[in-house]
């Protein structure tokens, strides 16, 4: 039986004119955080600007190191079966994006992405010189993450299973290739605006939330999807690291896909969360 005071507090929270769920939509219990200025020169005389660019180098470093091998190990297998197959290749990704969003996230946000740090960038939820910062710092630790790989593997081994590089496969065109990547990267970093979103965390307090779990969640589910047209890029640093220690012709044949698409796919995602989820634009005219 319930209690008379529980009855109150659940009226008073939830009224008539209101839908379950959009107690906070008048903004009572949440303020917009002002946008990033779009240069911040004193983030150049910060110790923690420099701290979260070496974590998201340690971050993506890590990222491709245990990813790039273990596609490594399922290419070396005699049969599908005696390996994890696609299914563990994207339990690698999806895993370690899980991991290591958790623990970067509260210093540098846990981007390991620079289509992730564009999206976020576009949003204003940082400055562009932290934006270009993060970018080079996961570029880096992706080249070096992929060279740790290759000297595991060896020379001959290391280019026998082409490095671990994104490709567009035989059988799907150039269009497809991109089409790929930029539904796969709409789809994740629309999740990292959802799964981050203060509002949200905001209003639906009682739903305990876990960021990098739904993130991790949707890398994983994309590679599935996309593994067999492109490889999965969505992170124009995985593809960028790759392609450069394995350095064959083939390899940057399509490599601009997985600049282009990603970069599109994020875009997309931010304009989306932003005008249509959140309709801030037309809150800062109101």
């Amino acid at each position: 039986m319930e209690r008379e005071e529980d009855v109150k507090v659940g009226a008073q929270k939830f009224s008539e004119r209101q839908a379950l769920g959009t107690g906070a939509q008048g903004d009572k219990d949440y303020k917009e955080a002002p946008p990033a200025p779009l240069f911040e020169p004193g983030e150049l005389k910060s110790w923690s600007f420099y701290r979260a660019g070496i974590a998201e180098f340690v971050a993506t470093f890590l990222f491709l190191y245990i990813t790039v091998l273990t596609v490594m190990g399922v290419n070396r297998a005699p049969n599908k079966c005696s390996s994890v197959g696609i299914q563990g290749i994207a339990w690698a990704f999806g895993g370690m994006i899980f991991a290591l969003v958790d623990c970067t996230a509260g210093i540098s946000g846990g981007h390991i992405n620079p289509a992730v740090t564009f999206g976020l960038f576009l949003a204003r939820k940082l400055s562009l010189t932290r934006a270009l910062f993060y970018i080079v710092m996961q570029c880096l630790g992706a080249i070096c993450g992929a060279g740790v790989v290759k000297g595991f593997e060896g020379n001959a081994r290391y280019e026998l299973f082409k490095g671990g590089a994104n490709f567009v496969s035989h059988g799907y065109t150039k269009g497809d290739g991109l089409g790929a990547e930029i539904v796969g990267t709409f789809i994740l970093v629309y999740t990292v605006f959802s799964a981050t979103d203060a509002k949200r965390n905001a209003r639906d307090s009682h739903v305990p939330i876990l960021a990098p779990l739904p993130i991790g969640f949707a890398v994983f589910l994309v590679h599935l999807a996309t593994i067999p047209i492109t490889g999965t890029g969505i992170n124009p640093a995985r593809s960028l690291g790759a392609a450069i220690i394995y350095n064959r012709d083939h390899a940057w044949d399509d490599h601009w896909i997985f600049w282009v698409g990603p970069f599109i796919g994020a875009a997309l995602a931010a304009l989306y969360h932003q005008i249509v989820i959140r309709a801030i634009p037309f809150k800062t005219r109101g």
